[in-house]
């Protein structure tokens, strides 16, 4: 592959900024192809930094029209540019101004990054470093400044004008159809954490008052016409801030706070300091739009931006190594919330397999790196459920290991010692360190190096004297730049239970801070079933050999519920593993009535907690099984095996089944609670059972189903389950869907992500053939994700043909994106993360097909560096 010849950025080389920047005036006159953006930057030298430096700043695709050095015009030859810096190599020793005007062109910004223009709305988004395409600026974290905003736009394109912290000022700007409005934050904030909108939206309004008696003016602006659907994301956001004051100590700071939904955004959301901007996906709800997931969705993203407030925007990171500290702390931050909003167990039960989907496979492939990266060249690659979801499970061990009251002191040791300031992972953790007295110093391991350790347990047992031994051992294998790895610290919670399922060991705790460990028990009266990482207490791959029905007795009794999830699923993994084998060879898949029997019984006893039954009946679906496998994956035998299970256990179930689905199909007023949204997925999964064991009479259950349903989460699950059914009545209803969602823009994606979810080569035709639909745009990340990133990620079958085709088909999407929207390509490249892992021959096209787009036409930075990677 052509070479990537981009700089790379080392932690170790990190030097703090030779210039502050005080505070800073911008001026906008927005015009759609033609923005002119002034610049007044508050400028002195800093103490710390370089005394003769010169003055650097970064910049991209602007065009430079003016530079004044304290009122005085520069001359050409006082400064250089260059596409990305703006070098004046003489300036003041003491405090000057420095004025910059640039013109840029929102309209063509297709790459959503910096300011741009979707749908006619102007809007931001400036994390991790685009700042530097509305201004040259040093566009780094640690430089942390007070704004004062002007923007001016014509008042009939753009009726409302926001930016961040509180308004001051707004008229009509004489002689002209424009008008401007003025905006203050009082709170420094580094530049990434800038916004402006401007566009013609309408607002859901709120309030919420503070435990110090402040009154917060709370709106959510959408497109016109869809006010309505903004109602659960402002009850959301209200849930958000009185929990972070109950459980945190923390209150909102200003005296308004802006979330905005548009339809053109790279990621989730945007935590800019008083104006959130959102993927209308996760802001957009009514019962007959969204489904429970979108719910679900809607409340956690609204709670993780609004956290932000002040773990990310109060303190923020010193340097985008130390993303982790921002996103790790706040994606446990909104975990918390869901689970006190919803059931623990469950909510549990869920980030765990989102952990283990998105980032034990990345742990494991090319593109595996710390926590806390040590080098990058495009740090925008680095967004990542490495420094998300494991950072968050980080946090989750501290608080394990020095209990919930000193993690509670720690962290509002945290906020009184570093509210204001830029910081390090270090600064975070010597708070937890001061109140409680532990040694972090080997802990910090989890932040530095990378890989999923495997930690393997034996036992051993002394009838005689009661004596009960666990022995631990660890190891984490080599990852790319770290082939000798040390031993983490490992908190295991465990419990014992007894053959009567009675508990004879409850909760303790052993640290695994060596390569082995070994923990004993005296007085056990009977050999006892460990219960181990109960409700998963560190992000580790656990390997232990157990007799035969422990894992049974562990899904049936144990009294914690993610180890009696975890029990089944063990179960179900060790005999998928053996079916996908006897499939290779040319046998049929294998079943077992005891796990049989295991799922009636979660089945009878569902009532109690339908969302936990649904999760525990439901079986790994195939991309966790090639996980599960990690060498010579066979995506077919795969799907052949799952398939097989789903048919056997579905005609074992039989009546029962049935019954149940009926009872669950009873008409009752939607709720998006947890409980009736446990019931309906609950219904879900006795549904594909259904459909598995009678393809013909599960469908025509499924067609009724979506034809009656008053509400989209059961439309949508009829779908869903209709996938599995090569019938007629999954054409027809896709076709009626199609109709039904034409005018809406998220719905049509949902039926995008249903067609390209058709497993094998049925999905690829049907992907193929909707590259061309007069709705699919490659331009849009919502829709290249519904449809390219969908099939790419969610249909092993279909992405991994034995003939290379899907490979083809989305190397092509994403060359094709790469010149418009660089993030967006790179995000969709990282599906080929696993390809190391394939049988040989899939492996071979699959780099076949990765080495042809890196030696294509020039690649941008994001893409290139995520192709490097993954064929190193």
């Amino acid at each position: 592959m052509r070479p990537d010849l981009s700089p790379l950025i080392r932690l170790s080389e990190y030097r703090v900024p030779d210039f502050l920047i005080d505070h800073v005036d911008l001026d906008f006159r927005l015009v759609p192809d033609a923005t002119r953006v002034k610049a007044l930057l508050h400028l002195r030298r800093n103490p710390a930094g370089r005394a003769d430096a010169p003055l650097a700043l970064d910049g991209e695709d602007l065009t430079l029209l003016s530079v004044a050095l304290d009122n005085t015009p520069l001359a050409e030859d006082a400064y250089e540019v260059s596409p990305e810096k703006l070098r004046i190599n003489r300036v003041p020793d003491g405090p000057f101004r420095l004025a910059i005007e640039t013109r840029i062109n929102p309209a063509g910004n297709t790459r959503l990054m910096g300011l741009y223009r979707s749908n006619g709305v102007y809007c931001t988004q400036c994390e991790a470093d685009a700042f530097r395409r509305i201004t040259y600026f040093l566009d780094r974290p640690d430089v942390m400044s007070t704004y004062r905003v002007r923007m001016e736009a014509e008042k009939a394109e753009a009726p409302l004008l926001l930016s961040n912290g509180n308004p001051v000022e707004a008229g009509d700007v004489p002689g002209t159809t424009r008008h401007f409005a003025i905006w203050e934050d009082p709170h420094r904030k580094p530049a990434y954490l800038f916004a402006l909108v401007a566009g013609d939206l309408e607002a859901f309004p709120g309030e919420h008052v503070t435990p110090s008696g402040r009154r917060v003016t709370l709106n959510v602006y959408v497109e016109k016409g869809k006010k309505d659907r903004a109602a659960y994301a402002m009850d959301s956001l209200i849930r958000s801030m009185k929990w972070d004051e109950e459980k945190f100590g923390r209150e909102y700071d200003l005296d308004l706070f802006n979330i905005v939904a548009v339809s053109d955004f790279n990621m989730g959301a945007m935590e800019n300091k008083g104006l959130n901007i959102f993927n209308d996906r996760y802001i957009l709800a009514t019962p007959d739009t969204a489904t429970d997931q979108d719910y679900h969705n809607i409340e956690a993203i609204v709670a993780h931006e609004y956290f932000h407030n002040w773990t990310g925007n109060r303190i923020t990171c010193r340097d985008w190594f130390q993303l982790c500290l921002k996103e790790g702390l706040t994606v446990f931050r909104d975990q918390e919330f869901s689970s006190d909003e919803r059931s623990r167990p469950v909510e549990r039960i869920a980030n765990v397999l989102t952990l283990r989907a998105a980032q034990f496979v990345e742990d494991a492939g090319p593109l595996a790196h710390p926590v806390r990266p040590q080098q990058y060249k495009e740090i925008n690659n680095f967004y990542t459920a490495t420094v998300y979801n494991k950072g968050s499970e980080v946090i989750q061990m501290l608080r394990l290991i020095i209990g919930p009251a000193k993690f509670r002191e720690g962290m509002d040791l945290y906020f009184e010692r570093h509210d204001g300031e830029a910081c390090t992972v270090e600064q975070f953790i010597r708070c937890f360190a001061d109140v409680s007295g532990y040694d972090f110093t080997q802990f910090m391991r989890w932040y530095d190096q990378a890989g999923t350790p495997i930690l393997t347990v034996n036992d051993s047992y002394e009838a005689a004297t009661g004596r009960y031994t666990l022995h631990f051992s660890q190891t984490t294998k080599p990852t790319p730049g770290q082939p000798e790895k040390q031993p983490q610290v490992i908190p295991v919670k465990l419990g014992l239970i007894g053959e009567a399922g009675n508990e004879l060991v409850s909760d303790d705790v052993v640290i695994v801070d060596r390569e082995s460990v070994t923990k004993t028990y005296e007085n056990i009266p009977q050999r006892p079933i460990p219960s181990l990482l109960r409700g998963f207490s560190a992000p580790v791959r656990l390997e232990m050999s157990r007799r035969d029905g422990d894992l049974l007795a562990l899904a049936a009794h144990d009294p914690d519920p993610f180890n009696r999830w975890q029990a089944l699923q063990d179960v179900e993994i060790d005999l998928l593993k053996r079916s996908v084998v006897a499939v290779r060879a040319g046998g049929a898949p294998l079943t077992d009535a005891r796990l049989a029997g295991a799922i009636a019984e979660l089945i009878r006893t569902s009532d109690a907690d339908p969302a936990f039954a649904a999760l525990a009946i439901g079986l790994p679906r195939e991309t966790e099984m090639a996980r599960e496998i990690a060498q010579d994956i066979d995506p077919d035998a795969i799907g052949t095996a799952v398939s097989g299970l789903w048919k056997y256990l579905g005609g074992q179930l039989g009546s029962m089944a049935r019954e149940t689905y009926e009872r669950l199909a009873s008409p009752v007023p939607f709720s998006p609670d947890a409980r009736s949204a446990g019931r309906r997925v609950l219904s879900l999964r006795l549904l594909n059972y259904q459909i598995a064991a009678d393809p013909a009479e599960g469908a025509a259950l499924a067609f009724r189903q979506f034809q009656r349903a008053d509400n989209m989460t059961d439309r949508a699950n009829a779908l869903w389950a209709l996938l599995m059914a090569e019938r007629p009545e999954r054409e027809e209803a896709l076709a009626l869907a199609e109709k039904r969602f034409a005018d809406d823009p998220l719905l049509m994606d949902l039926w995008f992500t249903l067609n390209a979810s058709i497993p094998g080569r049925a999905g690829l035709a049907r992907v193929e053939a909707l590259m061309s639909h007069s709705k699919f745009t490659l331009l849009n990340p919502n829709r290249a994700r519904a449809l390219v990133g969908a099939f790419a990620n969610g249909n092993p079958r279909g992405f991994h043909m034995a003939d290379g085709a899907g490979y083809r088909l989305v190397v092509g999407a994403i060359g094709e994106i790469d010149g418009k929207n660089p993030q967006l390509a790179a995000r969709l490249a990282t599906a080929f993360r696993t390809w190391r892992g394939l049988e040989p021959a899939r492996a071979r096209l699959a780099e076949a097909a990765l080495r042809e787009l890196a030696g294509g036409k020039a690649l941008s930075r994001d893409l290139a560096d995520i192709l490097e990677r993954s064929l190193a």
